[in-house]
């Protein structure tokens, strides 16, 4: 009952990718996963849970820009850019899409397949309402 939704978005917070995990599994593996369907050349913008060395690692050699704040137990800094991880309200913007419908933010679902099918939906819904 507690999956997390992950999902690569683009600019304008519509979204590209969405996969689905255990609540109790950790953000940094699933990031990975995501990042082959970053383009090259782009930018990576995530929360605390993806700043790993690991995708920091990956993020560079595809050439994609990781703009993640550090977390509080790093001991090197990167660059990090304040005005560019606000653009992450896209992100934001398109979770807000997702709670606004009642089946998805209370999980009717129980099966993840219907429930990744149902995000699915609701994101093609999302691209219609864009264009």
């Amino acid at each position: 009952l507690t999956t997390k939704i992950h999902a690569v978005v683009d600019a304008e917070g519509r979204p590209i990718h969405l996969t689905l995990s255990a609540g109790q599994a950790g953000d940094a593996p699933v990031g990975r996963e995501l990042l082959a369907r970053l383009p090259a050349g782009g930018i990576l913008l995530a929360d605390k849970a993806c700043d790993t060395d690991a995708i920091r690692a990956e993020t560079a050699e595809r050439g994609t820009f990781a703009n993640v704040p550090p977390r509080v137990i790093r001991k090197r800094t990167f660059a990090f850019s304040h005005w560019l991880y606000r653009q992450r309200n896209a992100i934001e913007l398109f979770f807000n899409h997702i709670k606004q419908m009642r089946g998805l933010a209370t999980r009717y679902d129980r099966r993840p397949e219907n429930f990744l099918a149902a995000l699915k939906l609701a994101a093609a819904r999302i691209w219609i309402n864009a264009l």
